[in-house]
């Protein structure tokens, strides 16, 4: 029992929890939104139960999926698998048990989330695998993501409308630009195993201009959202930050250096959710 709590420590550093900042925030954000104010406890504690369980879904298949990879690569041998501080039956096993949980939580919410949970983990679970055929993998981890805030919004109206489609494509861009940035540490480890991803198709440069228009679309998106949702100056002003964020995201990694991409991945873009979710809380609730 001593042993199997000793690793709960090194199980939630695996599946990276702390990046939950990523998805979590704009679950959250769409739930006001579709709530127009502060949504009821209960509805709302069942959202980021879902949005939990799918991503602890995502990266235990991702780890058991990647074990020999990152075994091979050495920017990521440290990680709990190759370095045998875990085993990959633990994540096939973690895995399992999340995606029936995940199923079990949407039909607890209603029949449309449980009918439409099928679609979400077929993107959360495919994502693993998409490297290794199409240099679209980024766009698929989006989607993945994106998928978030339609999720709560299906969770508390039982419906899909263009708002939440909206705010859920701007997601899958972002999610999509900032994962270009981080995949280009690996593109040289890519080339040689065969892996796929944008840096490696077309390069630093290129792939950081691609990154780049695909955070303006983003934006743009964001924009149609506070269009379509009439939302008022304290959203704007939220937009406005996460604009100023990116562009000094973007402004932090060049093609010939990349020492700050962690700095550019995690910090910012995390501040980006967090940016958006308070715009969105304060704009519903005041």
């Amino acid at each position: 029992m001593r042993s199997f709590f000793n690793k709960v420590p090194v199980f939630l550093e695996a599946i990276k929890v702390s990046h939950s900042i990523f998805a979590l925030p704009f679950a959250v954000a769409a739930a006001f939104l579709a709530s127009s104010g502060i949504p009821a406890l209960g509805p709302l504690g069942k959202i980021v139960l879902a949005v939990v369980l799918a991503r602890t879904a995502a990266m235990t298949c991702n780890r058991w999926a990647d074990a020999d990879l990152d075994a091979a690569n050495p920017r990521t041998r440290v990680r709990a698998i190759p370095a045998g501080l875990l085993s990959r039956r633990s994540m096939a096993i973690a895995t399992v048990v999340c995606c029936v949980a995940f199923a079990l939580v949407c039909a607890w919410i209603n029949r449309l989330a449980f009918f439409l949970s099928p679609v979400a983990l077929t993107f959360l679970i495919g994502y693993s695998y998409t490297k290794r055929f199409t240099s679209l993998s980024h766009l698929v981890l989006g989607a993945a993501l994106g998928l978030s805030p339609i999720g709560a919004w299906v969770a508390l109206r039982e419906e899909v409308t263009l708002l939440p489609v909206l705010l859920g494509t701007a997601v899958l861009f972002w999610t999509a630009g900032f994962d270009i940035i981080y995949a280009c540490q690996d593109r040289d480890f890519d080339e040689r195993f065969g892996l796929y991803s944008i840096p490696r198709r077309l390069g630093l440069a290129r792939a950081l201009l691609v990154s780049r228009a695909f955070h303006l679309v983003t934006i743009g998106l964001l924009v149609a959202v506070g269009y379509v949702g009439e939302l008022g100056w304290i959203y704007a002003l939220g937009v406005l930050c996460v604009v100023g964020i990116l562009a000094y995201e973007h402004s932090l990694v060049r093609p010939d250096d990349l020492s700050r991409v962690n700095i550019a991945f995690f910090t910012l873009n995390g501040l980006v959710s967090l940016v958006f979710m308070a715009a969105v809380v304060l704009q519903t609730v005041i």
